[in-house]
């Protein structure tokens, strides 16, 4: 039987019940670790590519063919959905068809496209500013256009509720859904009264961004699946523990000249050698010869 596409795979889940959990992997072992776990998707952002592969803050500073590229790798290691963080697109229409083609052919299984200007920067830093929504309808219809497989999911995103307001989001996130945008984003909003007012006000399947320590209240993912959320992500939470735990790995080499005081928050060796799959690779030549 002929594998499903992911880009398929994606569809299927947002179309059954229940909310779609992700969380952002910031690199491919992080990616490797969520499949084995359970996760059904996994979210590539910005945020997390920008800080692993270049070591820099999410200010537009990737350009699209290393984020491209990333991508690739990403679903290359992976037999779940890659949803991947498109930006603006990287620029005007253009882009975006550019953009488009460069992620599916990737193997993303969908896209978010964002209305902020450029340079964009992180959705829940301050200053953000977006361009005109008539200008955005025309990048997701780009968009639309530029994919070659109809599953590939196009995720509108709108930066404005911080530069003008709840209402003008909502007005914007119905605007795309009703573009052709498969689900619609509104980033960063500030209070729990909000979060709920979005899925009653907006008329299109929604995402709901959870990062730990933004703007955006933290609310289990019951409680986002109750107010009507598709997709609950969190985006940079793989990063955030990572921080913590080779800043102890750190500190403890440099304070004791051993490892044994974070030794119980060590995977083994064996584990990682399992996770990467060591064994099918060395047994290869067997397999290959018994054909």
């Amino acid at each position: 039987m002929a594998r499903k596409r992911t880009t398929t795979l994606f569809r299927e889940l947002l179309a059954r019940p229940g909310i779609v959990r992700s969380v952002g992997a910031h690199d491919c072992f992080t990616a490797r670790i969520l499949e084995r776990e359970g996760f059904e998707t996994v979210f590539i952002g910005g945020f997390g590519t920008s800080a692993s592969r270049l070591g820099m803050p999410d200010l537009n500073l990737i350009t699209m063919t290393e984020m491209a590229e990333a991508v690739r790798r990403m679903a290359a290691c992976v037999s779940i959905p890659v949803v991947a963080d498109g930006d603006t697109g990287h620029g005007g229409i253009a882009n975006v068809v550019r953009t488009v083609r460069e992620f599916e052919s990737a193997g993303a299984a969908g896209i978010l496209l964002e209305d902020q200007v450029a340079p964009k920067r992180c959705g829940h830093f301050a200053g953000k500013e977006v361009i005109p929504a008539e200008e955005m309808v025309l990048k997701l219809k780009a968009a639309l256009q530029a994919r070659s497989d109809p599953d590939f999911v196009i995720i509108a995103r709108t930066d404005a509720r911080e530069p003008r307001g709840l209402d003008d989001a909502i007005a914007r996130a119905n605007l795309y859904g009703d573009a052709g945008a498969d689900c619609v984003f509104i980033e960063a909003p500030r209070s729990v009264e909000e979060l709920e007012a979005i899925p009653r006000r907006v008329a299109h399947p929604l995402l709901v961004n959870m990062l730990t320590g933004g703007a955006t209240p933290a609310l289990p993912v019951p409680e986002l699946e109750r107010m009507g959320y598709r997709i609950a992500v969190f985006p940079i939470e793989s990063l955030l523990v990572t921080l913590h735990a080779v800043r102890d790995l750190a500190r403890a080499l440099l304070r004791d000249g051993s490892v044994e005081a974070v030794g119980d928050r060590m995977a083994s060796f064996d584990e990682v050698k399992d996770l990467l799959g060591l064994q099918e690779y060395l047994s290869l030549g067997d397999t290959l010869s018994r054909r």
